[in-house]
């Protein structure tokens, strides 16, 4: 047992074990604990010690006592705390600490494996508590620092006492991170391990035989059966009368991805024909595994298109929850913004916060001209940002203009008089006649209207970049607009658009017509658009794998109740919000140059590791591709910030711009992710079928015959292979160990043939 609750009798502490999943969340959920916690969390520390306490890393003795123990439990306890470097002020100290904080859960998880972890939570006040397996042969601090040198972080030098007790906080999402049920296993060690790998089929119970941790490829097959019955029957598990064809077609799809083994089938497809209780009578228990062993002789054919389409679709999911939210719900935003975001975003109820908060930097960045950015890699950025919001029908996308409207509104009055001088100019030099006089080369023209010719879109970028090295803006309230902006009315000439603008490469025209518009000049183009789920996906679907979707900065509006389609009730957008925002834009169109800020730069490189361990962690393909960019938009929004906030770092900055990142991505996932996904996986099999595949070159130098079915599988071979096992064996390819019960690549292999069968 490694969770013992603790409580005090007479002034001394004593602990209980808790020993179910059950127990453990019902004393964490409390309406009361959850209350004690918002009292600390609010500030007063006072009553973080009425909090539940918890030890994780000792064996009290027979009454309960903790004095003098000197036992440890088969888990280890550990708090998680960083020391800032040397040299920095309070303020830089204060940033770094909090970004090192936010970065925790991924960096846990992602070492998950090799830590044994068994437990992760949020502390009462500012860190992490996590528990892992222990190493018997160390001792208490010599596990602790073991666990500090695999995650690279340094644990609290007060906590190394195996009677080390933590104040729980909640069960709820955010606190508890993660929770493994081997915490609660009260079996003896030697036990444990006498009965290890052993899974006996007892004919009274389906559950003796069920394991619900077995994995295939990372993901739990209750997982995959779950997503099958979804896919393939509306999500219902097989029932009386249809159990028997549901069970066998299930089995069938599985078979593969389990080895062909009969007994790996009866450790991961449910028993249909079990009680609620999970008692079967012995004549179910039988047909359960007759049906299963009759899908077993069914001819073997590669891997089933539904098993393909199960599998895809929890990739496309798991990437979903790489990004700290839900399948449903996005990751929450952070509850103290950047003082300008707070000031955009009070005025609209929470639920449509993240949407502004993201929709906003279009506009925000339209201010900065003649300002560049230099990221991590050295690559020096603007200010570019193009904002779709994607959101089902009527449920309030229009929330945004306002703010943007504000934002835009100094703009839009210095195009007035621009627009009135182009006008003058051309009733002047009519286009049929010989130009009298030249167009003005001061005219700016930076809010474009939704029906432009190429010879207009042209003349706005060449002006702009002429005038300042200025941005033009367009917002639509539909994407299909966007196809108006230039004169082909194609959605593949606005992606175009898109790639060039997130680089700012040179876009226009050449002509040689006295009357025509010429020129060539960075393409500066910030939008906002709105759409819903199916128009996104069919306007953009020829555009998720060439890079313009990973350009885009993607939001949604999610309800927590989508039966109320009220009208949101906005707030008051009037003269003194325009004067509480106007300092920001003064100080957006004031910045000038090369601006560098350390601190974003740090925090860009933390969020790239992070991106590629939740990459690994999640086996998403898809996330690690769309990460990559979603981290420089995620970046530049702190360095508006930084700007607009007079050249200030700090921790709601920080924080904002780490939840930017991970919210666009989110929203990437959900719509963009299964497809991105599909296709990803369709180039590695077109490169597989390029050539012939040397099918002992792709197994690992040791390998079981069950690993070598399934690469045959993969690669869409039929038969059981154990033929051409034999050959490789005449042949001296390979060996086998009696004692392993596995098959090694032989020396000669390696130098003969040298991967070349």
């Amino acid at each position: 047992m490694s969770v013992y609750y603790v409580t005090y009798q007479d002034g001394a502490k004593v602990m209980r074990p808790v020993l179910t999943r059950d127990e453990y969340l019902r004393l964490r959920g409390s309406e009361k604990q959850k209350a004690i916690l918002k009292q600390v969390r609010e500030g007063d520390t006072r009553q973080k010690h009425r909090l539940i306490q918890m030890n994780y890393s000792c064996i009290p003795g027979e009454d309960g006592a903790l004095k003098g123990c000197k036992t440890p439990s088969k888990s280890v306890g550990m708090d998680i705390d960083f020391v800032a470097p040397e040299g920095l002020s309070e303020e830089e100290k204060k940033a770094w600490m909090d970004e090192k904080m936010a970065s925790v859960p991924t960096l846990v998880m992602a070492k998950r494996e090799a830590l044994g972890l068994l437990m992760l939570e949020r502390s009462a006040s500012k860190g992490y508590h996590l528990v892992f397996r222990r190493h018997e042969d160390l001792s208490q601090e010599e596990n602790l620092k073991w666990a500090s040198d695999v995650l690279g972080v340094k644990f609290d030098e007060g906590a190394k006492d195996i009677t080390r007790v933590f104040f729980t906080t909640t069960a709820g999402e955010g606190e508890l991170l993660f929770l493994d049920d081997e915490i609660f296993d009260a079996t003896p060690a030697e036990d444990r391990e006498r009965t290890e790998g052993v899974a006996p089929l007892q004919c009274c119970s389906s559950k003796t035989s069920y394991d619900p941790e077995a994995r295939y490829n990372g993901m739990l097959f209750k997982d995959i059966i779950a997503k099958y019955w979804e896919l393939f029957n509306d999500g219902k598990e097989p029932t009386d009368g249809d159990r028997n064809v549901l069970t066998f077609e299930l089995a069938v799809t599985l078979r593969g991805i389990c080895g062909y083994s009969v007994e790996k089938m009866l450790s991961v497809v449910p028993n249909y024909w079990a009680k609620p209780d999970g008692t079967c009578p012995q004549e179910d228990l039988a047909e359960w595994r007759k049906t299963i062993e009759n899908a077993l002789k069914e001819p073997r054919k590669g891997m089933p298109f539904r098993l393909k389409q199960v599998l895809g679709a929890l990739k496309s999911q798991a990437g979903v929850k790489a990004c700290g939210g839900t399948l449903t719900t996005p990751p929450p935003m952070p509850k103290k913004l950047p003082p300008l975001i707070r000031l955009l975003t009070k005025n609209v109820p929470w639920f449509y916060k993240p949407a502004v908060a993201n929709a906003v930097f279009p506009a925000l960045g339209v201010h900065l001209h003649g300002v560049k950015f230099r990221y991590w890699d050295n690559v020096e950025h603007e200010a570019t940002f193009m904002n779709v919001l994607i959101g089902r029908q009527s449920i309030g996308k229009g929330t945004i203009k306002k703010p943007i409207e504000y934002i835009m509104e100094d703009i839009r009055q210095r195009d007035i008089p621009n627009r009135q001088r182009e006008a003058d100019w051309k009733q002047k030099n009519p286009g049929a006649k010989q130009k009298k006089d030249p167009r003005p080369t001061d005219i700016c023209i930076q809010m474009l209207i939704d029906n432009l010719t190429d010879a207009v879109f042209n003349q706005r970028i060449v002006d702009a970049n002429n005038n300042g090295q200025r941005f033009i803006y367009t917002i639509v309230d539909e994407i299909e607009a966007l196809k108006k902006v230039t004169s082909k009315g194609a959605a593949d000439e606005v992606g175009l658009l898109i790639r060039k603008a997130f680089d700012n490469s040179d876009a226009g025209q050449e002509r040689v017509g006295a009357d025509s518009v010429s020129g060539i000049a960075p393409l500066r183009w910030n939008f906002n658009a709105s759409t819903t789920p199916p128009n996104a996906r069919k306007f953009f679907f020829k555009m998720v794998n060439d890079g313009t979707v990973s350009r885009l900065d993607v939001s949604t509006i999610i309800k927590a109740d989508d039966d109320d389609d009220t009208a949101p009730i906005l707030g008051i957008y009037d003269h003194t919000f325009a004067q509480e925002l106007k300092p920001y834009i003064d100080r957006l169109e004031a910045a000038n140059g090369l601006i560098e800020c350390p601190q974003a730069k740090r925090l860009s490189l933390d969020m790239k590791q992070e991106n590629k361990d939740a990459a690994r962690l999640y086996e998403s393909e898809a996330y690690r591709v769309f990460s990559y960019r979603a981290n420089v938009i995620a970046w530049l929004k702190g360095m508006v910030l930084y700007v607009a906030h007079g050249y200030k770092w700090s921790r709601e900055i920080a924080e904002f711009v780490r939840w930017s990142q991970q919210y666009n991505l989110w929203c990437k996932m959900l719509y963009f992710g299964q497809q991105l996904e599909k296709e990803l996986r369709e180039e590695v099999e077109i490169q597989r079928q390029a050539g012939p595949q040397n099918l002992l070159e792709l197994l690992p130098d040791e390998f079981s015959k069950e690993q070598y079915h399934q690469m045959r599988q993969q690669q869409g071979k039929t038969g059981s292979g154990d033929g051409t096992l034999r050959c490789w064996q005449s042949r001296g390819y390979i060996a086998y160990d009696e004692v392993t019960g596995r098959y090694c690549k032989t020396a000669e292999y390696k130098r003969k043939i040298g991967g070349k069968l």
